[in-house]
């Protein structure tokens, strides 16, 4: 059974041998059936004029790694990880007042990923690009023609992880 579905290889005189060309692409055959909005998670966004004081609250609240930022029509225009918060209050910012909008990654340099985007693709980027999550978006043209991303959900390492343990863990 191990033969014919290609984890091992049978060789005359020298026995069996692992072959990991097969589970590569076993693995690779049973990511590429998931989309990102089957295993997406609720994504933490905050408005551009929180703020940073009430965006940590939120992060921390929310037990997550980073927040999304909108705008006043809930547009994607930046996000905040963990470590630009622990780098702001290590200054002396007054985080009460500052907005998140002063910290933030801002668009273009945020990494998106689609609903129907496969997992695989989801993956790749998360490795390509050494990001812990990234926002799973709707995209949109506004009334002045401008392409805008509205927030749907979240893929992050942690979600990927619980898939890789939920195919693990199914029974075949």
């Amino acid at each position: 059974v191990l033969t014919m579905s290609g984890f091992l290889e049978a060789k005359p005189r020298v026995g069996y041998s692992y072959r990991t060309e097969g589970v590569e692409n076993h693995i690779k055959k049973v990511l590429t059936q998931y989309r990102v909005k089957d295993i997406q998670s609720l994504p933490v966004v905050v408005k551009e004029t929180c703020s940073i004081y009430d965006a940590i609250v939120t992060l921390f609240v929310e037990d997550t790694g980073s927040i999304y930022v909108v705008d006043e029509n809930n547009y994607l225009t930046g996000v905040v990880s963990r470590k630009d918060f622990l780098k702001t209050t290590l200054g002396n910012a007054d985080i009460h007042k500052v907005p998140v909008s002063v910290i933030m990654t801002r668009m273009p340099n945020i990494i998106t990923t689609t609903a129907e985007d496969s997992v695989v693709d989801a993956i790749r980027k998360v490795v390509e690009h050494e990001v812990d999550s990234l926002p799973v978006v709707k995209c949109f043209i506004d009334e002045e023609g401008e392409e805008r991303l509205e927030v749907v959900g979240k893929i992050s390492k942690t979600t990927l992880a619980r898939l890789f343990l939920d195919l693990a863990c199914t029974k075949k």
